[in-house]
């Protein structure tokens, strides 16, 4: 009897020992939606800017431009798609209306929209265009509707609120599913306004009303686009147009006003927008925008002054690479498409990225963690196809060293981690070191990790082994390591 009761007591603690391995750590703060998820994996996109501006040749339309002047003689939104896809991109987001007011879709808000003009005699839908090659494309597709209309007689009343609303109902309802509902901070000034030639002042706190705007039409109409704006609701704006995020990258985000109490586009502290807030109350990753050419719009005189290859790469290490996502802005010319320069820059971009990541040193290697929480979360999990599988140390360790010996000597200079989001932003300070002449050299050191982080090194190195270690404020959740060498 004595020893069938010891045989029962060593299954109870192997049962138990197996059910305390199969449980995860728990969650960290706050955590990403379904729809942020999917756009942390976008990483990349697009932000396209083609108004009567662009015939004018103007960064902003005063919103008097005869509709007349829009008529591309040329226009393809394949080429302009192709052309994203290409550099890596996976998303559009186009300009629907601008400051100027000019409506790119035949809507029944304003007659100041595509149907004036005489491109395809006033019958044509630019928005449905770009919805179409994007679905061609396999594109996420997106949306801008500028709130600020210099062109409205309305504007600054209550009527103009209306007028907005529908706007967003009709491109909401009539262009498909949206990953991205874009929205900036412009709340008036001089313009148009049926012809006023005025400046028009608006209290930006209450005057949108974005509560009721956002949570009554764009989480019905469209629940898995991403809102962006300064405040989010789902991604927040770096604070800047130069297309890169702090150093320091946190997803979480406590918005805090300028000016009153009310947080609103156009009303934020943005010095802390591009590091974001540690323990934040929101998940509110930042979006790190940045135009192509040295202006939204195309303006001929800057062919020839869009940035390279080399330097979209470096933007890319520093946007998506700290965590945060890269939107790329894009400028037709007065044809409707891509110049030559834009198309051949995006080419040998999506290259780049292309040759870089494809082969990843660590597969093949062994790994070996300094604490495992059991078999469910294994060293395994971090080189597997799961994004969200992932590698976890028990609850009381929260300092833990990783060491990886690759199946032979490579050279690399950019090592990729990530956490498992879906748990939070959990790791303080991660430290890597590769073993060269017969000692462990640190090579990098970061104070963030969150979706991605990318972590290049001064100068390629030579090396099988690589050893990196984790500071968290609970147990460490990570769910992905690369090593690669930078093309």
């Amino acid at each position: 009897m004595k020893q069938i009761a010891l045989v029962l007591t060593f299954l109870s603690v192997v049962i138990t020992s197996c059910q305390e391995s199969a449980t995860p750590p728990e969650a960290y703060g706050v955590l990403p939606s379904e729809r942020q998820l999917a756009w942390h994996e976008m990483e990349t996109y697009a932000l396209v800017h083609f108004t009567p501006t662009t015939f004018e040749n103007k960064e902003w339309g005063y919103g008097d431009a005869d509709p007349s002047v829009f008529n591309p003689s040329n226009f393809d939104p394949n080429q302009i798609v192709g052309a994203a896809k290409a550099g890596g991109l996976k998303g559009l987001i186009l300009v629907a209306k601008h400051h100027d007011g000019f409506a790119l879709w035949p809507t029944k808000s304003t007659e100041y929209n595509i149907t004036k003009s005489p491109w395809k005699d006033g019958e044509g839908d630019m928005v449905k265009e770009f919805q179409e090659a994007c679905e061609r494309a396999g594109l996420k597709f997106g949306v801008y509707c500028s709130p600020w209309d210099r062109n409205s007689e309305f504007y600054g009343t209550p009527k103009y609120l209306e007028i907005y609303r529908t706007q967003l109902k009709e491109l909401y309802s009539n262009y498909g599913e949206f990953f991205m509902s874009w929205h900036d901070g412009a709340n008036g000034g001089d313009g148009y306004y049926g012809g006023a030639n005025e400046a028009r002042k608006i209290d930006n706190t209450t005057y949108y009303d974005w509560t009721n705007t956002w949570e009554g039409i764009t989480r019905k109409l469209q629940p898995t686009a991403n809102i962006f704006s300064d405040i989010g609701l789902d991604v927040r704006w770096v604070g800047g147009e130069h297309g890169y995020a702090a150093e320091t990258h946190w997803a979480t985000f406590s918005p805090e006003a300028n000016t009153g109490s009310v947080p609103v586009p156009g009303n934020v502290n943005t010095l802390v927008s591009s590091t974001g807030t540690r323990n934040g109350k929101y998940w509110m990753p930042a979006e790190c925008d940045v135009p192509l050419r040295p202006g939204w719009f195309y303006h001929p005189e800057e062919d020839g002054k869009e940035k390279d290859a080399e330097a979209l790469f470096d933007l890319y290490l520093k946007s998506v690479g700290r965590g945060a996502g890269l939107d790329l802005g894009l400028a037709p010319t007065p044809e409707g498409i891509l110049h030559n320069n834009d198309v051949e820059i995006l080419k040998k971009f999506g290259t780049r990225l292309a040759d870089t990541f494809r082969e990843n040193y660590i597969s093949g290697a062994t790994l070996k963690a300094s604490n495992v929480r059991g078999t469910a979360f294994g060293e395994e999990f971090l080189i597997d196809d799961d994004r969200y599988s992932y590698w976890a140390t028990d609850d009381e360790v929260t300092n833990a060293s990783l060491e990886i010996e690759l199946s032979k000597p490579a050279n690399f200079d950019l090592i990729r981690i990530r956490e498992n989001i879906k748990l939070g932003q959990r790791i303080d300070k991660a430290t890597v070191e590769v073993f060269v002449n017969d000692a462990w050299k640190i090579v990098g050191e970061v104070n963030s990790i969150g979706a991605t982080r990318l972590i290049k090194l001064d100068t390629p190195v030579e090396s099988d082994k690589i050893r990196i270690t984790f500071n968290a404020p609970v147990a460490i959740c990570i769910s992905d390591i690369g090593i690669f060498k930078i093309k």
